[in-house]
């Protein structure tokens, strides 16, 4: 029998579990199980996961059991309460850094399921057995600046070991051969695409990396053959932990949130989800938000965007007072920022900042192969499939796009015609799609050699790039590769004309963009005029 301690615990409290009779999912809870756990956060001087006699508990760590907060007391002590599933974790504090397993993944929980998961098509948790006297958290410390970076993935999404690869070559050798100075990362949900097994080949292929790596759970990640919510859970529990939790790093404090609700709607019905929380999580969330100060930076990391989550008005009560928070989801494959206000019921003195983030399947890997064979996944927007580079300073942070297999300076696409005639010009337009940008941006345009720029407006259009790799599907010779999705009417794209009467001659058609956070990127390409 296997036990999943999801750290190390010394064998003298590991062995009782080990010769525990085995229960099965329906058995009963034996009458006198404990209700309550306790344990020490120590400081793991040497690096083994176990505590020795020279490791000293840490005050003032914050352990939760998913509903309760508590701090360790001045020998790092804690006490919980606890029921025959429950998961145990510490919130990892600035300057500190839980264990890392084989594929990076942080291991700052322990699991207590005497009865293990109920049988499904992917396993769960396995009978943990007694609970251990002293469950304990082993912390090294780790510098922690004021200003850092971090990798977001959204939506990996791989059907299979072959979109492993396709990920392992489009996003991971990339980020490999360049180099990045990231201090973790995280992906934003739908880890696989309802084959839970491929969530650990997709774990090797990401922890080449070399980074501690999180993970939100996302609908494509659930156990869909699950009776209900509490139960959905359960592989990705067995893989990453609990569904929801919190730590910080440097001055910025990280909550993942699981707004994944899982119910099946009618008697023998098929299972479906919504966006939501729950009340367990809400109390969780408040707890946790009660403990951090209203000047800290908060990042709230989910799947399913915050506007499209039932329970978010609750949510807005306990951020929309503090003016440093931001959230991020992925879920649409498509790339936006969102500024709630007023018109969903936010009432904070600015709106509250959401971004949805790009995906790094894009349009989960359709399109046309590429010379290495990997689908060119355009999103539905326009935007390239790839990752995000979120950069924080204090209570200040910026984003970059980044896209897959193309260079960092690759942020639009640029739409006009080959050739035009000089007395035609100044009613031919100019579509600029900017794939990081918002409604905060600028965008602006020079053509030939003038060196005058002129701002171009944002425009609700369809990608016309886009547009056409649609049509060639429809086509009586269409493309090879999974179709794309429908295109929808992109959030970041620009609209001008160009000037009249330009000279004759091959000129180049110059974009400039600035975004929110004072980024400038500049592109061009060439067009004749006639």
């Amino acid at each position: 029998m296997t036990i999943l301690h999801r750290f190390r615990i010394p064998l003298m409290v590991a062995l009782p579990a080990l010769l525990a009779p085995v229960l099965r999912a329906d058995d009963e809870t034996p009458s006198d199980a404990p209700t309550t756990a306790t344990g020490i956060v120590f400081h793991d001087r040497d690096g083994d996961g176990l505590r020795g006699d020279n490791e000293e508990g840490i005050p003032e760590i914050k352990v939760s059991n998913g509903r309760d907060i508590v701090k360790t007391d001045a020998d790092g002590r804690y006490t919980l309460p606890i029921d025959d599933d429950t998961i145990l974790f510490v919130l990892k504090p600035r300057g500190w850094m839980t264990p890392l397993n084989e594929d990076n993944l942080p291991q700052f929980y322990y699991i207590h399921k005497p009865a293990g998961s109920p049988e499904s098509r992917f396993p769960g948790v396995e009978p943990t057995g007694p609970l251990p006297d002293s469950v304990d958290f082993p912390l090294s410390p780790q510098a922690e600046p004021d200003v850092f970076r971090a990798l977001f993935f959204g939506d990996t999404q791989p059907r299979n070991i072959q979109e492993v690869e396709y990920i392992a070559h489009d996003i991971i050798e990339p980020i490999l051969a360049e180099g990045t100075d990231a201090s973790f990362g995280v992906t934003l949900g739908d880890i696989v695409f309802d084959d839970l097994s491929v969530m650990k080949p997709l774990n090797q292929a990401i922890a080449l990396l070399g980074l501690p790596w999180y993970n939100v759970i996302g609908n494509h990640d659930t156990n869909q053959d699950a009776p209900n919510d509490e139960l959905s859970d359960e592989t990705y529990e067995r893989i990453y932990g609990p569904s929801y939790y919190s730590f910080d790093h440097g001055p910025v404090h990280f909550m993942v949130l699981d707004d994944i609700k899982w119910f099946i709607p009618e008697e023998g019905g098929r299972g479906r989800y919504t966006g939501g929380l729950g009340e367990r999580q809400m109390e969780f969330i408040r707890n946790d938000l009660a403990m951090i100060p209203e000047d800290q930076l908060i990042v709230l990391m989910m799947h399913i965007p915050l506007v499209n989550v039932e329970d978010r008005h609750e949510l807005y009560r306990l951020i929309e007072q503090r003016p440093f928070a931001l959230s991020v989801s992925a879920h649409t494959h498509y790339q936006e920022h969102v500024f709630i206000g007023e018109e969903d019921d936010f009432h904070g003195a600015e709106p509250h900042h959401h971004v949805i983030n790009v995906t790094t399947c894009g349009s989960w890997w359709g399109g046309a192969p590429n010379e290495l064979g990997i689908p060119h996944t355009t999103m539905r927007d326009g935007a390239p499939n790839g990752y995000s580079v979120f950069t924080f300073d204090g209570q200040n942070y910026d984003i970059e796009f980044r896209a897959a297999r193309l260079p960092a300076s690759h942020q639009m696409t640029i739409f006009a015609p080959e050739e035009v005639a000089s007395a035609d010009a100044s009613s031919t337009e100019v579509l600029v799609n900017v794939f990081g940008g918002s409604e905060r941006s600028t965008v602006e345009m020079s053509f030939g050699d003038t060196g005058t720029w002129l701002p171009l407006e944002r425009a609700a259009v369809e990608d016309p790039y886009y547009l056409r790799m649609k049509a060639l599907e429809e086509s009586d010779t269409p493309p090879p590769g999974r179709k794309l999705p429908n295109v929808i009417t992109s959030p970041h794209i620009w609209r001008g004309t160009l000037p009249a009467d330009p000279a004759p001659g091959t000129h180049a058609l110059r974009i400039r963009t600035t975004d929110m956070f004072g980024k400038t990127y500049e592109d061009l390409r060439t067009l004749r005029i006639r």
